[in-house]
């Protein structure tokens, strides 16, 4: 065929074929361990996407469904030339394949869409960002991080130190990587695991929204979570940051590039290359350009919290009511309640037609409402957590403007 296709939609084929030789398949036994289904945003119903509340959230997840069916379409003259099963053939089976190779493969050198590494894929996550004692005294050390080569879609880790160097296995900053000479993907603990314990491995440095996008699942506590927020044409033009280096970090504090920039913003333009250098040094201009600072970035997380369709605590309580829902013993009473006008519920009922069973009380929801279900979970749990970072940013900025001046309350666009 003339038709060129990326490593991707290659190896998405490739486990699809593999797939529709069933039993006679060398990789049987380890096709039969992966999971039937994902919670990766290409996976995302309407109802699930528009969950997400959050405008660049909902584009992130178009796209990621866009990218998927344009890859399906252009893949399908290669499948029927292959004479894959049809059922392997359709979209549905295209996204599992597609989400596999996008939560499951590991990174190796001479192929982007990476690898599926039987036993090593079945790791579970731990964020960069918590780093052990010590951590600025081994960044000198030979073994190189292995977030330098992040990537959205593999599990990426690579190894630079000898095989024989055992001394410095404490200290090895690596989860694992592909080694030529043996031929195989090794990895190393971080830390001393007791037995019954769970190993972790770190994929990178990723956001909750990259990690549903691209993993199916998110952190409650993840240090690498960010949050952006509108900011004036001339916050951009007034100084170099990129843009992507203009965030609140997930405790809340603005980031070093965002405080920068905001400052330069405050002040006057006659003044600016004056006070250039302070700024990129981080100091403070003065207590009124801090205060105003604080004030606006306060300001600016409440316009958006007040601009989405609920509040931290609706999240908060619709979780809980998704704990109940997914009980198969949920009482009658509580079944009733979920149906309630005005609520997010009402969507959710609608769409997959759920219904009251007649013996115990207990909701009956089909396997595809479950799945939904879960996804709809998720895409609570992300924007609950994304409206938590914007409460904590207004908290810290009014502590901020508090301990600079009382006085200064209300001033300057600043309004609690």
């Amino acid at each position: 065929m003339s038709i060129e296709f990326s490593f991707v939609q290659i190896l998405t084929v490739c486990l699809l074929a593999e797939m529709s030789k069933g039993k006679s398949s060398w990789w049987h036994p380890y096709l039969m361990q992966l999971p039937r289904s994902y919670d990766t945003l290409a996976n995302f119903s309407q109802f699930e996407k528009q969950a997400l509340q959050v405008d660049d959230a909902i584009w992130v997840t178009e796209r990621a469904i866009l990218k998927a069916e344009l890859e399906w379409k252009k893949a399908i003259p290669l499948m029927e030339e292959l004479k894959l099963k049809p059922q392997l053939q359709n979209f549905r089976a295209w996204l599992w394949a597609s989400s596999t190779v996008s939560s499951r493969t590991m990174h190796i050198p001479w192929d982007d869409a990476g690898c599926l590494c039987p036993v090593g894929d079945f790791y579970n996550y731990a964020a960069p960002g918590e780093e052990p004692c010590g951590w600025e005294d081994l960044k000198g050390a030979r073994n190189e991080s292995s977030l330098q080569n992040s990537s959205f879609w593999n599990k990426d880790a690579t190894n630079n130190s000898d095989a024989g160097q055992d001394d410095v296995l404490s200290q090895r900053l690596t989860d694992g990587g592909y080694k030529e000479d043996l031929a195989a993907y090794c990895f190393y603990a971080r830390k001393n695991y007791k037995k019954g314990e769970q190993v972790l491995l770190s994929y990178g440095t990723y956001t909750n929204l990259e990690l549903l996008e691209h993993y199916g699942f998110l952190l409650d506590e993840n240090p690498n979570d960010k949050v952006f927020i509108p900011l004036e044409p001339e916050v951009y033009a007034s100084s170099s940051w990129p843009k992507d280096s203009l965030y609140i970090h997930q405790n809340g504090k603005p980031s070093f590039a965002l405080l920068s920039a905001l400052r330069l913003w405050a002040t006057p333009a006659s003044e600016r290359r004056s006070v250039g250098h302070l700024v990129y040094s981080g100091t403070q201009l003065s207590a009124e350009n801090e205060i105003f600072v604080m004030g606006w970035i306060a300001k600016s997380c409440h316009v958006v919290l007040e601009n989405l369709p609920t509040s931290v605590e609706e999240d908060s309580l619709l979780l809980c009511a998704v704990d109940k829902m997914q009980d198969p013993n949920v009482p009658m009473e509580v079944g009733n309640a979920l149906r309630s006008p005005g609520v997010e519920f009402s969507a959710f009922w609608e769409v997959h037609d759920l219904k009251i069973g007649d013996g115990n009380g207990g909701l009956l929801l089909s396997e595809k409402a479950r799945r939904s279900m879960e996804r709809w979970k998720l895409a609570v749990q992300w924007r609950l957590r994304h409206k938590r970072i914007l409460v904590d940013c207004i908290s810290h900025c009014t502590e901020i403007i508090s301990s600079l001046s009382p006085t200064f309350l209300g001033h300057r666009g600043y309004q609690s």
